[in-house]
Parts: C-alpha cells; structure tokens; sequence
C-alpha cells in the first residue's frame, strides 16, 4: 500500500509553508467530479475501501524523511513533523457501488489543513481510477443485458500491474462475473476465469488434437475456435463436446475472437445445434465496450457470455476522469473556487437522494426530504465501517443497475448530458454572495 510519499510536491510544499505559519487549523475538502463527463449520464462511486485501507500506511518512514532532506527544500522541523504523521481525520462518504452524478459532492475529509491537504494524491488516484472503471462497467454491463455473463479480460492493456487490480475490483463491484486476473481474484475473492489462447492451439498437431487435450484436462473448458477457421473450429469443438459427453464431461463453452463476431456466432450456434448441443455455449472477445456489445446485439449475434479487456481497463472513450478535491471550509468559514469553469461548492455538505435519482446538495445543516448518501466512515483516525463485502454489494449493485429509469440507462453518446442534481436555497445563497 501507498507510503507518505504517494504524493505531488506541492502537497509538501503547502504544508512546509502551512506549518510554518502556524496554519494548521481544522479544514475540510470535498472529492467531487466535475460536470459534464461526456457520454456519462451518471457515475458508479468506487474505491473508498482501498482508500480507508491505505490510510494507516500513510506514513513517512526513515527512509522517506532521509529522501526529502536531500531535496534541501524542508528543514529538520518540519522532517521531525512528518515522521510523527498519522491521519486523525474523519472522513464522509457515498457507499461503494453508488450511482451517483457530476457536480455533488462524493467523499469529505475534515482533518488538520495539512494531513488533509497531504492525502490529495492518494484521494484522487484511487477514487478516479476505480470509479472511472466501474462507471465503464456498468455501461458495459447495461449493453450485454442482465442474464450475459461478462467477464474482465483487461490486466494485459491495462497501465500497470496495480491498475489491473483496481480495474478487476471495480468491474466485479460493478457487477462483473469475474476476471482473468489470478493476484485480484486472490486478494478480493473474484472468480477467476480463464480459457485458452491461440498459441496452445498453435502448440499441437492441428486444431482437433488441442481441442481433445485441454478438454481432457480441465474440467469446465471453453475451447478458443477462431485460431484457424472459425467455423471449421466449430465443428471440431462440436465433434470434441460428442467424444466428452459420451465420457461423462462437457464443453461449457466455445469462444470467438475476431472476425465479424455476430455473423459467426450465428453460424457457430447453428453448428453447435445440429450437432445436438445445445447446452455449449458461445463466449465472445475482441476489443468489446458497450458501444460493440450493443452492435453486435443489434445485428443479431448470439452470446452467453462476454470477455471484456482493454476498453474497460482504460476506459476506452473516456481515459480519464475529473475528479477532484478541493478546500470547501476552514477555520474561517466555507471556501470557494470562483474562477470560470472550476468553480467548487463553498461549505461542508450532504446529498439527499430523492424519488427517481433526484439529488440535492444541501449545507449539512440544512433538512431535506430524502435519504442522505453521505456517511461518515472514519473519525480519530480510524475506521467506522467494516471492509467491504464485495460479493454481496455486488449484487445489490447490479439490482439497481438494472432498475435505472431509461433517461439514465440511456448508452447513447452525448458530450454534455445533464444530471438530475439539484442545490440547496442554502447553499445557492452561499454560492452567490462568495461570487
């Protein structure tokens, strides 16, 4: 896990001034994603748990401190302070797996200015990536319906080893079946899934011969029938699924890869049917998001099941996401970023959820009707909540998922949507005598 050096300079640079001005006074900041976020019509809210998880190993070690004296930018004081660094802050927040919107507040830290300002870095790379992630898999999963078996392909594209894991973590929260990363399915207990590549099947003799070996040695095997011929490959997997049924097993599935994947599914699932095996699947991959999923739905391919990779562990059409974390209220009272087009809310606030996924953002010491999103999860420092059941949020997610009204399920692409977020009196007043 993340170190106190998981940070940007200028955090430190803030805090060797803060710190020597005394400035260390109670401040809060807010983690929220700028409005619009193109062909977005919501978010799916991930990674607090890695986030709360990584905060006792926010800390400076010997090492670290002896590192930052050799940029002669900080004296022995302030090196002194850090070494005694530890997070005594308290944190609010939406639960994990929380669709939510631009423009409304996701998380707050409210902490001493300068272990708040600290953790920026750390706030921003997991919650951004994770919940840029999900918010893909969520899309991804709206496309291939609620009975497809989608499964994350993505650790191979994906921009390095500790992405994969995120990005296996956020698809599963998402709703995802699984993933073929073997470390994510350990640390987070995902099913892992895997098949075959065209070079197990370059290996043998001929096509047949890999076929009847993998099958002979596995006991759920899908068999890759594009290294070749795809349709002759289909006829070799349905003649190798005769031989395993007549010896007490069966080919779960057969996968396509390339090619024009709905017209083959179409002849593969002919083939598979002639020959009595209706039961044998057909899984498809190849450079999937939802925008190829939904084609291929639409041409009418057939597919029990979906392998997605580099589209989700980059997101694809969307590399990035704006998310950011500012000052919202200090010692003085709430603060504001007025300058066009990054302005942030002043004050600490609450989201209120409201029939049909209308949110308010009000100032906590307002009232509204509703049920508030954010909850605090850590006070002194530590924790409130136990670690998140995985599984078990999973499908509560993919439950609301697929109970979201049609305006927000909508796919289409659209480079400024707009979100059912509303704000305050309070706060709209706060807004306007600060501008």
């Amino acid at each position: 896990m993340a170190g106190g050096l998981f940070l940007d300079l200028y955090e430190l640079t803030m805090a060797y001034s803060y710190f020597r001005r005394g400035m260390n006074q109670t401040a809060t900041f807010a983690y929220f994603v700028r409005s619009p976020v193109p062909n977005r019509r919501f978010l799916l809210f991930a990674g607090l748990d890695p986030l709360l998880e990584a905060l006792p190993n926010f800390t400076f070690s010997e090492e670290d401190l002896a590192y930052l004296h050799s940029l002669r930018l900080f004296d022995e004081e302030f090196l002194s302070f850090l070494g005694e660094f530890r997070f005594t802050g308290e944190i609010w927040a939406m639960e994990e797996g929380t669709i939510c919107f631009p423009g409304e507040p996701l998380l707050l830290v409210t902490a001493p200015r300068i272990q708040a300002q600290l953790l920026e870095t750390l706030v921003l790379n997991i919650l951004n990536y994770e919940t840029l992630v999900a918010s893909k898999a969520a899309r991804i999963l709206l496309a291939a319906g609620p009975e497809a078996v989608v499964v994350d392909f993505s650790p191979r594209r994906d921009h390095g080893m500790e992405a994969s894991i995120h990005a296996a973590r956020a698809s599963f929260l998402a709703g995802f079946h699984g993933t073929s990363n073997v470390l994510a399915g350990k640390l987070y207990g995902i099913p892992v899934v895997g098949t075959m590549a065209h070079s197990y099947v370059l290996s043998f003799p001929d096509e047949i011969s890999a076929f009847r070996a993998f099958a002979e040695d596995h006991p759920s095997p899908v068999l890759l029938i594009d290294t070749y011929d795809p349709l002759t490959g289909a006829l070799h997997a349905a003649r190798v699924a005769q031989e395993m049924r007549e010896k007490g097993k069966r080919i779960v599935a057969v996968r396509l890869d390339s090619g024009d994947l709905a017209g083959l599914s179409r002849e593969v699932r002919r083939i598979l049917d002639e020959a009595g095996l209706p039961e044998v699947q057909i899984f498809v991959s190849g450079d999937l998001d939802e925008y190829r999923i939904l084609e291929f739905r639409k041409k009418g391919g057939i597919a029990w099941g979906y392998g997605v990779g580099t589209r989700l562990g980059v997101s694809w059409d969307l590399p990035a996401l704006g998310g950011v974390y500012k000052l919202v209220e200090d010692e003085k009272g709430p603060r504001m970023k007025t300058s066009p087009g990054k302005i942030s809310l002043p004050g600490r606030a609450q989201v209120w959820r409201r029939e049909n996924f209308r949110d308010l953002v009000a100032l906590q010491e307002e009232s509204s009707e509703g049920r508030p999103l954010l909850r605090q999860v850590m006070a002194g420092g530590k924790r409130l909540i136990p670690p998140l059941d995985l599984a078990q949020r999973r499908e509560e997610v993919r439950k609301a998922l697929f109970s979201l009204p049609p305006e927000l399920a909508d796919l289409s692409p659209d480079e400024a949507p707009s979100y059912p977020v509303e704000y305050s009196p309070g706060l709209r007043a706060l807004v306007s005598a600060r501008r």
